[in-house]
């Protein structure tokens, strides 16, 4: 029972009064015991008569009397879908934290610093997405609950003493995918709100909720582990910490009909009136990115309406981005939300999820009433990453690069790792062993990488696989993520000393490669595969799948399997599963013997995709240097010529990833600058992220895109562990074109310093900074220079 030996979790609680931070605490809360070995007092509670699938939002009230200020008052909450929870009309907290019905995660919030002698109210507005929900949503129905920690809080455990009213000024807008060039896009619908039905000030304590129903039970909490379930969600403590909330003032007007309007509101201090029967368009432009909570304070305008519209980028006619900061004969196309001005004063619309957006327009048209816009901002949300790592060098360009990369990885982390903020936001297993490099290097809180190799293990279906992408609400499998799920638990293992966590994975590692074992044919490679075998988003393969997946005898994806199997043998070894280990290595063996002698050509010193040797590519020939099948002494040669043919189907930005990793092992890391480039033509291009894809893109923002955080202190700074759990360091620098070169990254024990730089023809000189407790080695040229704690200086 995975969380019940769960016994402490941190928290950091932001409570937001109105419309701004009043308090932030950092907090150790030990829960209760018994909530993680029992069944809780309080029940799950929903409205009386609403359906639980369908679309609706819920608003819930407890009113309690305190005969004086409590110092401590521990509450446990979570809800289906989601939650915002508010203490005397402040802003506590909101979740839950993704996760599947077998691992539903509930907050833990202090709130007696917010809390008053006499009379308090809790209130939480609960929303289902119903049938616009999004893929990375989890749900069974509608339900809210809140649990005491001791019998101190039980006064406001949910029952049917809750009051509970359907906020019926809510609609879907559903996305039209018509005006996103019908890209895939799965995040939920957007927000149409009638300020005339909404019942503002519901979450005061003044409020009076007399006509509001009681709360319907649905039965007690319980928590995961605890038998005979009488409800579907198994409760576990959120693993992770808040997401950040903080504000973010919206940059300029771009463009605006009529032209005189004045910006004085995107401050905060100067109104803006819009007349009576006026129709006034607004392009605003963040100038970067971003991942934020929109936040419209209005008075006024009954009658009128609203039309909020968020995007990446402005097209033209036929779709195209182009240059980013270009408007000139372009048009925004993107997801909307629309309020409806009741006439009242101060009335402040924020969707119940976050957009993300560069551009956002607001389209306003008003009937007999003027509207004033107070105040228009952005509360800016994501997972609290803090920039930790820093790096510096000769070519003042790379500085750009790091800056965007850091951008790009922050949008795509949340309660999970996205895949892309915009479009998906769903973790793939591909995209987030990337991500969890740069977490790991550039903040060193290895949190969510934890979460998310967790998640993928109670992804897996009976079969072994994993899921592609979790959590989700509709089933994808791409059985080469599943392989790299076992490479992700390696890299945890090797930069972490916590050998408990990776042991417990051991089975589903097992699973996994057993069920790509059963699927060699009588060639020896990878047979048949069922589901979608994505490699890549390359012209030439279908739905990126390259050749052999479909008819059988894929040497990328069979390569992809032996590189896992390697993983997997160390693993072993290190978990005293010697026979285990030996089974892997063999197999590999065996693997890498049958694809060399069916695709090797040895006219053209490469390994083709298929036996049919019709198609090749980069793909293939950098995993054949992965997993050793070309000799050590020939991998230098043989990389510089998989470089240079561009007759070879050529990695796009995902799979770069790994063609540098080919690179670095074949001796080859001084070109990594030069490879670059596509980077560089993003810049040019005014992007303010790293895209999915090389032009066209679908997505501006695609975590996978960020490795360059990674390399840029792994590669060109050389650091990365020796040995399991990082327990001593190796620093091999690859300069390149760069004359100097200066990198900071955070390990366990402390930061790692590194300042190299050229001495000479073919020396280098500098210092190397390691924490107390760590040692390693610098390499430079075949030469060792051992390292100790402390600075050692460098002179070779």
């Amino acid at each position: 029972m995975r969380c019940c030996m769960v016994r402490k979790v941190f928290c950091l609680l932001v409570v937001l009064w109105g419309d701004s931070v009043v308090g932030v605490e950092s907090l150790k809360v030990e829960i209760n015991p018994g909530l993680l070995n029992d069944r809780w007092a309080a029940e799950w509670i929903a409205h009386p008569e609403a359906p639980g699938n369908d679309y609706g939002v819920f608003l819930f009230r407890r009113k309690f009397d305190l005969k004086a200020k409590p110092q401590r008052f521990v509450i446990h909450v979570s809800a289906d879908n989601r939650y915002r929870l508010f203490v005397n009309g402040g802003a506590a907290c909101m979740g839950p934290a993704r996760g599947d019905l077998d691992h539903w995660r509930f907050e833990t919030v202090d709130i007696g610093p917010f809390l008053k002698e006499g009379r308090n109210v809790l209130a939480a507005v609960v929303w289902n997405f119903g049938e616009h929900i999004p893929f990375a949503q989890v749900t069974n129905r509608t339900a809210f609950i809140v649990q005491g920690d001791s019998k101190a809080e039980a006064i406001v455990n949910t029952d049917n003493q809750w009051k509970v009213m359907q906020n019926l000024a809510y609609s879907p807008v559903p996305i039209e995918r018509s005006r996103l060039n019908w890209a895939f896009i799965v995040v939920g619908p957007g927000d149409r709100v009638d300020a005339s039905e909404y019942p503002w000030g519901w979450n005061s304590s003044e409020y009076d909720d007399g006509n509001w129903d009681k709360a319907r039970t649905l039965g007690r909490g319980v928590p995961y582990g605890v038998r005979n379930f009488s409800v579907p969600w198994a409760l576990e403590p959120r693993p992770i910490p808040p997401m950040e909330d903080r504000l973010q003032r919206i940059k300029k007007i771009a463009l605006s009909t009529p032209k005189e309007i004045d910006d004085g509101f995107l401050k905060g201090g100067k109104p803006l009136e819009i007349p009576a029967h006026t129709t006034a368009t607004i392009l605003l432009d963040q100038t970067f990115l971003t991942a934020a909570y929109p936040e419209l304070l209005v008075g006024g305008g009954k009658g009128g309406k609203i039309t909020l519209e968020y995007a990446e980028a402005l097209v033209d006619k036929q779709g195209g981005k182009g240059h980013r900061d270009e408007i000139e004969g372009r048009e925004i196309r993107g997801y909307q939300d629309i309020f409806l001005p009741d006439g009242g004063e101060k009335r402040l619309f924020r969707p119940l999820w976050f957009r993300t957006y560069r551009y956002l327009q607001m389209e306003i048209k008003t009937a007999d009433d003027p509207l004033t816009i107070h105040d228009f901002y952005g509360t800016v949300t994501g997972y609290p990453f803090v920039e930790k790592a820093s790096f510096a060098s000769s070519d003042p360009t790379l500085a750009d690069i790091w800056k965007i990369g850091w951008r790009t990885a922050g949008l795509c982390a949340g309660e999970t790792y996205y895949d892309c903020p915009y479009y998906e936001q769903l973790q793939y297993a591909g995209d987030t062993r990337i991500q969890t490099f740069i977490s790991l290097y550039v903040s060193g809180d290895d949190r969510l990488m934890r979460n998310a190799i967790m998640q993928f293990d109670d992804s897996r279906i009976p079969e072994g696989l994993t899921a592609s992408r979790y959590p989700h609400c509709v089933q994808q499998i791409i059985p080469p993520y599943s392989l790299f799920w076992i490479a992700m638990i390696h890299d945890h293992w090797m930069h972490r000393d916590d050998p408990e966590f990776v042991q417990r994975f051991l089975p589903g590692v097992r699973a996994v490669l057993e069920w790509f074992e059963r699927h060699i044919n009588e060639t020896g490679m990878l047979g048949v595969l069922p589901w979608w075998n994505y490699v890549d988003w390359v012209p030439q393969y279908e739905s990126g799948e390259p050749d052999g997946v479909k008819n059988g005898n894929s040497a990328i994806v069979t390569l992809q399997f032996v590189y896992a199997l390697n993983y997997a043998a160390e693993l072993a070894d290190a978990f005293d599963q010697p026979g285990q280990a030996r089974h892997y290595r063999d197999l590999a063996e065996s693997l890498k013997k049958a694809t060399y002698k069916l695709c090797w050509d040895e006219e053209r010193g490469l390994l083709a995709d298929t036996p049919g040797k019709k198609m090749f590519s980069q793909h293939t020939n950098i995993m054949a240097v992965l997993v050793d099948m070309i000799p050590a002494k020939r991998q230098g040669a043989f990389m510089q010529k998989v470089i240079a043919d561009k007759d070879l189907v050529q990695c796009t930005f995902y799979y770069h990833f790994y063609l540098i990793r080919a690179m670095k092992k074949a001796g080859l890391g001084d070109r990594y600058i030069e490879m670059l480039e596509p980077w560089r033509d993003m810049l040019k291009l005014g992007l303010t992220t790293f895209a999915e894809k090389p032009e066209p893109t679908r997505s501006d923002c695609h975590a996978w895109s960020a490795s360059p955080n990674y390399d840029l202190l792994a590669t060109v700074c050389g650091i990365g562990p020796a040995e399991p759990g990082f327990k001593s360091v190796r620093i091999e620098p690859f300069l390149g074109p760069l004359k100097w070169v200066e990198g900071k990254m955070r390990h366990p024990l402390g930061v790692i310093e590194v300042r190299i730089e050229r001495n000479g023809q073919s020396g280098v000189k500098g210092h190397i900074t390691l924490p107390q407790g760590l040692t390693g080695k610098f390499l430079w040229k075949g030469k060792s220079v051992r390292l100790k704690s402390g600075r050692t200086d460098i002179d070779r």
